[in-house]
């Protein structure tokens, strides 16, 4: 049994062949001892065995040392054979034991420096592909590469997370070729596989689906037909390409106006070189997706750049799930076609259930729709997908806000901006929280160190300040309100949004509804215009007639 049981998967023997082996020797080792107790096997062939009392002393069987240390033998080999059952029992994966993966970021044994910039590259694709897996839930690159260079031993990491396997890449090469090893360990800190791969960078699509089933293969998770098949696409792409391309996602993944420009030459300077490449045009449009949203550079410019690289990038690859991400964001807030939007996202998660910021989006599509707990529901799995990053944190606050959920907010609020002081789309959800909660104190010193500098230049600081621990919040608001009308020199669709929304918090809501409507006419496309469907305002402006003809022109729900 033994060993049949550890040559079987070596061998690729029929996998029921242990079985029978099993049942045969249940059924035959019983008769076999009562036939050896009853007959002997003499030189003339079978015979009753006899009473030991009715034997002559010289016929009295004697034991050999041979047959002893035979014996002996046997007994080794089948407590060795045991053990090694035992043990490799332990190392063996099943189906179902591995679900979810870090795969931390490359280590770079290269010698050259300036190659981390395509290492880090490689990392994002690397999880992207592996994403791709519907059954493996795969860590998003941000948190992924908040454990780079850690004190935290593996079992540290994995129990913090909560996967149940991490990846540690190494690359060794990197010039023509690209050399990498991949190990795979678990918080027991056993090393379950072990593979190294040497392969020209242009075949590295084909690498990353190679690697991207291997990996399935070692965790026992089936891949379908269809994964199947888009990880059986080949095609070799120019060195030069691969580089830029790799550059490109490393800038796009650091998210600020400079990181998103060079993103864009990076990508562009592929797609010169790659023509009939999708990824470089899904990546151009997707940094202008970021660039609208964040009010980087002129509106209608990148808005004829996002539109014209995604229909490129749909030409060339239907199943890419940069471009069905992209395509969803620009349904959503730039075209308000919420049916688009919502198709378009299920299509990247169906790609790629792993897709996090996918998750993140579409949560706030469902949260302007009110179709809270499904908002809820995505919003959480991005989080448990990223949750060492700022921006995830905070599009979830969003959603817990704008769900009620105001200590569960706050609570995510704190920790995006524990993570990174310095960033002001984090740091405003955390004041926001702190309305929801009710703690107008924290707010205020929030809001404070968000406009410190500006509020400082105006020469307001020191009023505000005196305004708010004089005459208190609502004070603050309508002083801030008056600053905002009277001596910030804001352009009419700033200053339309910020009165709609300071009113909106006065509980002034014909006014409010007036900014609104001022800032349709300006830009019928703003893109934070369609938030005031959410849950907490519909709720207070339902009954307002301007408010329900506004989100008819935004194809948006007029009743729950």
């Amino acid at each position: 049994i033994e060993l049949v049981n550890n040559l079987a998967e070596p061998l690729n023997l029929p996998p029921n062949l242990v079985t029978i082996v099993i049942v045969v020797l249940a059924v035959g080792f019983p008769l076999a001892v009562i036939l050896s107790w009853i007959y002997d096997l003499t030189g003339e062939g079978f015979a009753r065995t006899k009473p030991i009392d009715e034997l002559p002393e010289q016929q009295k069987t004697k034991v050999p040392n041979a047959w002893k240390i035979a014996t002996y033998v046997s007994f080794a080999v089948i407590i060795g054979l045991a053990t090694m059952n035992i043990v490799g029992n332990t190392r063996k994966l099943h189906s179902g034991d591995i679900q979810s993966i870090l795969i931390l970021p490359f280590k770079n044994y290269t010698g050259d420096e300036q190659l981390d910039m395509v290492i880090s590259g490689m990392h994002s694709s690397l999880i992207g592909n592996v994403g791709r897996i519907t059954n493996l839930t795969v860590i998003s690159k941000t948190t992924s590469d908040r454990y780079n260079n850690t004190d935290m031993t593996l079992p540290q990491i994995a129990s913090e997370l909560g996967v149940d396997a991490v990846i540690e890449p190494a690359v060794t090469c990197l010039g023509d070729n690209i050399c990498f090893e991949l190990k795979l360990i678990t918080p027991d800190e056993k090393q379950r596989w072990f593979c190294e791969y040497h392969e020209p960078k242009s075949q590295i699509l084909n690498l990353q689906n190679r690697v991207t089933k291997q990996i399935a293969d070692e965790v026992k998770t089936e891949l379908t037909a269809d994964e199947e098949k888009l990880l059986a696409e080949s095609r070799i792409i120019d060195d030069d390409a691969v580089d830029a391309y790799l550059k490109g996602r490393y800038y796009l993944d650091m998210i600020n106006p400079k990181s998103l420009s060079l993103a864009i030459e990076y990508f562009q300077k592929a797609a010169e070189i790659e023509t009939d490449w999708a990824a470089p045009y899904a990546g151009i449009a997707e940094v202008g997706l970021y660039e609208k949203q964040m009010g980087f550079g002129t509106e209608p410019d990148i808005i004829i750049m996002i539109y014209e690289n995604l229909h490129k990038a749909y030409k060339l690859d239907s199943n890419s799930v940069e471009y069905h991400h992209a395509n969803a964001v620009t349904a959503a807030w730039t075209e308000f076609d919420w049916e688009k939007a919502e198709k378009e996202f299920l299509k990247a998660l169906e790609l790629n259930p792993s897709h996090a910021r996918s998750h993140s989006f579409y949560a706030h599509v469902l949260s302007i729709q009110r179709r809270t707990d499904e908002a809820l529901y995505h919003g959480r799995i991005s989080v448990e997908l990223d949750p060492e990053n700022p921006l995830t944190l905070g599009l979830y606050v969003e959603v817990l806000r704008v769900a009620g959920k105001c200590e569960e907010a706050l609570h995510y609020g704190k920790k995006a901006y524990s993570i990174d002081t310095d960033n002001i789309f984090s740091t405003g959800r955390l004041r926001d929280a702190y309305i929801c909660s009710g703690d107008y104190q924290s707010a205020f010193e929030t809001w404070e160190k968000i406009k410190y500098n500006h509020w400082e230049s105006l020469g307001v600081r020191e009023l505000l300040e005196k305004t708010f621990h004089e005459q208190g919040w609502t004070a603050f608001i309508k002083e801030l309100t008056r600053i905002n009308k009277e001596i910030m020199e804001l352009d009419p669709q700033e200053l339309a949004y910020n009165m709609a929304h300071k009113y909106f918090l006065l509980g002034d809501y014909e006014k409010s509804m007036d900014n609104y409507e001022i800032l349709f006419e300006i830009n019928n496309h703003f893109p934070d215009l369609p938030y005031i469907s959410c849950k907490p305002t519909y709720d207070k402006m339902k009954d307002n007639p301007k408010y329900l003809a506004l989100l008819k022109n935004m194809n948006l729900p007029l009743t729950d």
